[in-house]
């Protein structure tokens, strides 16, 4: 391995980083894919290598430049972690030994590490019952999980879990035609994504009504479940958004977890992003109930400072894990003869990196109650945004924040969805803010994942004043 290259990489990645927290950088320099092509001069590249190390530096930082910069506090768009400044390290180790994670064999550290924090995880929802954070081994009855490549990957795999305790023989048979999946309109695209691609179908899934901010309304569970079983239809599941990635906000799961009890019914989680409440101190309240699940997913790619891409499925009884995909191959699959734990027969990919290195190294730099601080200012800071608009008449905000997403609307020119989309534009061209905008309640919003841990409510003012300049030059 060249140490000098590897010491001039780490050079051009700490001056842009640097750059990027001191707002020395653009949020985001966003040019047409041909002219980024170019300055990276990927045709030359790819034909005849890097020639000389200069070549290979010039590439990185022209490709620094052309990133959007989520270290800078005006980063405020999207729910992709802002990773601490020592998080590449475990990248590096597994882009240099790769060490598959999924058989413990091919990567034992890794899996190690993997099962050190699932435990941790379990742990945190109160599934673990007084093991070890050391007790690696599966076992019927037990809590469980494994790591994998993002939440639509997890959310899939969880539903297949559910269609195995309904449906024992549909791997083999195919499905029944009477599954079906309950839960918010507002549900993640990847639930109904996950149907299709078990082969229900996207009629599987009855949505339940919503409130004005998009929350589930549990009165309206009990008729959709009637509705249901008056259409000759068996519920395969009941999914819970903790919480909405339009709005942040959070169904009741305390009173969803009661209503699946009652019914005998399979109970998912959808913590993609707000499961990182159960780290934080003020926080956790918003998940009330989630013990009351059978399964969960949570991305620590979101809310715990880990790099995409790193999401947990979690099951409150180890043999629906081991239900859910029901195939050998007999090349890796030993069963008890193997040391450690494999978590390839119950994950959809073969080969994964090692996500739980990663994972645990986000904690060990500084430690679990810094993470559990860091959520709760997060969501605090979104709820200072939100009394900060309320005060200025030329701003609409549908609701109180309950984590770190909030949406809102600028006014003083028009009620009007396009100019909503209009204004975003402009900002991001500005390049100085990086914000989203979503349908929240038929409408277009302005959205903002405070999400950077530098981001304080002087940055988001700043953010108001120049969402008010940029509206004036679009009259």
């Amino acid at each position: 391995m060249n140490t000098e290259v590897l010491n001039a990489v780490g050079e051009l990645i700490d001056t842009h980083i640097k750059a990027s927290k001191s707002l020395n950088s653009p949020a985001l320099n966003q040019l047409a894919p041909e002219i980024i092509a170019e300055e990276l001069k990927l045709k030359e590249h790819f034909d005849s290598g890097f020639k000389q190390t200069s070549d290979l530096l010039h590439f990185v930082s022209v490709y620094l430049d052309h990133t959007n910069h989520l270290s800078n506090p005006n980063f405020m768009g999207h729910q992709v972690a802002v990773p601490q400044d020592l998080s590449a390290i475990p990248e590096l180790i597994h882009g240099s030994i790769n060490n598959p994670s999924s058989l413990y064999e091919m990567g034992p550290a890794g899996a190690t590490c993997e099962g050190f924090m699932i435990n941790w995880m379990l742990d945190k929802i109160g599934w673990l019952n007084g093991r070890d954070y050391y007790d690696f081994k599966f076992k019927t009855g037990l809590a469980s999980g494994f790591l994998t490549h993002g939440g639509s990957l997890a959310n899939l795999s969880a539903l297949a879990a559910a269609r195995s305790v309904i449906a024992p023989n549909a791997w083999v048979e195919g499905n029944p035609t009477d599954l079906v999946v309950l839960g918010a309109a507002s549900a993640h695209y990847s639930i109904a994504r996950a149907l299709s691609l078990l082969g229900l179908g996207k009629k599987a899934f009855y949505p339940v009504a919503v409130d004005k901010n998009e929350v589930i309304l549990i009165e309206d569970l009990e008729k959709v479940y009637e509705q249901a079983l008056s259409d000759g239809k068996r519920v395969m599941c009941v999914v819970a958004n903790a919480c909405a990635t339009s709005s942040g906000l959070f169904d009741p799961i305390d009173a969803m977890g009661d209503f699946c009890q009652t019914h005998g019914l399979w109970f998912h989680v959808d913590g993609a992003h707000g499961a990182s409440a159960l780290v934080g101190t003020k926080s956790k309240k918003y998940v009330k109930g989630i013990e009351k699940a059978d399964s969960i997913i949570w991305d620590a790619h979101k809310m715990m400072r880990v790099p995409s891409l790193c999401t947990a499925v979690l099951f409150k009884d180890f043999i629906h894990q081991a239900n859910a995909f029901q195939q050998k191959g007999s090349y890796v699959f030993h069963d008890n003869d193997v040391v450690g734990m494999d978590s390839m027969p119950y994950t959809i990919e073969c080969t994964k990196s090692a996500l739980g290195t990663k994972l645990f190294w986000s904690f060990a730099l500084e430690g679990e109650r810094a993470i559990g601080d860091y959520v709760d200012s997060r969501f605090a800071l979104a709820k200072e945004f939100y009394d900060c608009l309320k005060q200025d008449e030329d701003f609409e905000v549908p609701y109180v924040p309950e984590s770190n997403i909030l949406c809102f609307r600028y006014l003083k020119h028009g009620d009007d969805d396009d100019f909503q989309k209009r204004l975003r534009y402009s900002l991001i061209n500005q390049k100085a803010f990086y914000i989203t905008s979503c349908e929240f309640n038929s409408k277009r919003y302005l959205r903002v994942v405070l999400i950077n841990p530098d981001t304080t409510l002087t940055h988001l003012i700043a953010l108001i004043k120049a969402i008010k300049s940029e509206a004036t030059k679009l009259l």
